[in-house]
């Protein structure tokens, strides 16, 4: 057996395998993850992600909230995807109680859920090179990000946690010249995406820390359920949006960015080609609830209390598919809500695409899988 030795516990001459933790707070950890690390010199032999450190709760939280309540539970597991996490909840119950949303209410929805997803995809093409040497990003991406902020806190009154989405649609209309205030804004993040582009896209430093770096082929892919632009970087094509649509996204040609690389370069790239496309989309629901007028939303009484039953729903989250099963008892709180978040199942794949990697390696690849920490706990 080989001789085992940890680091901080002691320390010796013989030859020896070192156990190094990464965390739980830890720079390279985006939060309070733990990765557990067996090295020999500066190769990675073997990785343990260690997760619960930031463990709250919230499913068993959800059994004794109502279903206004659950939304601020729901929107924080994810805090880079708050509405599309919200949008998610509030799905499964309308699908439970065969609640029909207004018109107006879907591509509003749509908008938002679509200028998350670039809100959400914009802090880690900022935060991703900042990891591994390069600030400027994170300065260019933080300055899209306040357009698409100022919006949706109009919109919501929130800017982080915005609490917008409601059983039957939007809690109320967003205010007068919204829309086109929002394209304004769509339009000229789409402006400002041409700098970010140009710094990262061919440069050298940057290609060279990444590409042929942390490589996931499609079938280990496919076999951690890993999904969104980590899978679709990797040659697995497959968007929910366009697969199952839900919503009035079965009316549009949703693009679907794909690679087969696989390295942390492809999903980079993958995810700076997204905010592409999600803005061409925001920009056309955008236009369409200009011109369909109506309600946000449906007539329900102030305790909702769907009928007994159970239901599934997923979605197209900004870091992959979310899932809700969602069970009911016909009572004013959720029997069970259980949730299947897209950070948890991407970390897993860590456990192999370190194996092998060097140590600075190590954090361009876990940088690269772009997870939310409290999407892993939950």
């Amino acid at each position: 057996m080989t001789e085992q030795l940890t680091v901080g516990v002691g320390a010796g001459t013989e030859p020896a395998d070192m156990v190094l933790n990464i965390g739980p707070q830890h720079p390279s950890t985006h939060g309070v993850l733990r990765l557990r690390l067996r090295v020999d010199g500066e190769r990675v032999t073997e990785c343990e992600p260690i997760v619960g450190y930031m463990h709250r709760g919230a499913e068993k939280l959800y059994e004794v909230r109502d279903f206004r309540q659950i939304m601020l539970l729901a929107n924080r597991h994810d805090w880079l995807s708050a509405f599309s996490s919200e949008l998610g909840v509030a799905l499964a119950a309308e699908r439970l109680a065969g609640i029909e949303v207004p018109e107006r209410a879907v591509w509003l929805r749509m908008a938002l859920a679509e200028m998350n997803r670039v809100l959400n995809h914009l802090m880690f093409l900022g935060s991703y090179p900042l990891e591994i040497g390069a600030i400027t990003p994170m300065f260019y991406a933080f300055t899209e990000r306040e357009r698409l902020q100022a919006v949706m806190e109009e919109a919501s009154g929130g800017r982080v946690h915005y609490m917008y989405n409601c059983v039957g649609g939007l809690k109320n209309d967003v205010p007068d010249g919204w829309e086109d205030r929002a394209r304004r804004a769509v339009d000229e993040v789409e402006a400002g995406m041409v700098r970010l582009d140009k710094l990262l896209r061919h440069n050298e430093i940057f290609a060279a820390r990444t590409k042929g770096i942390g490589v996931l082929d499609a079938a280990t892919a496919a076999a951690f359920g890993v999904s969104g632009p980590v899978a679709r970087a990797s040659g697995l094509d497959f968007d929910l949006r366009r697969d199952e649509p839900y919503l009035a996204y079965g009316e549009l040609h949703v693009p679907v960015v794909t690679r087969t690389e696989g390295d942390c370069y492809a999903r980079f790239i993958c995810l700076l080609d997204q905010v592409a496309a999600s803005i061409e989309l925001a920009r056309f629901c955008l236009g369409r609830a200009v011109t369909t007028p109506g309600p946000v939303n449906s007539k329900l009484p102030k305790i909702f209390r769907p009928p007994a039953g159970e239901t599934y729903v997923w979605t197209e989250n900004p870091l992959g598919a979310n899932g809700y099963y969602l069970v009911s008892r016909g009572e004013k709180t959720p029997y069970r809500l259980k949730l299947r978040t897209a950070s948890y199942a991407n970390v897993q794949a860590l456990a192999t695409l370190m194996t092998g990697c060097l140590i600075p390696d190590m954090i361009a690849i876990l940088g690269s899988m772009f997870f939310v920490v409290g999407d892993i706990d939950k």
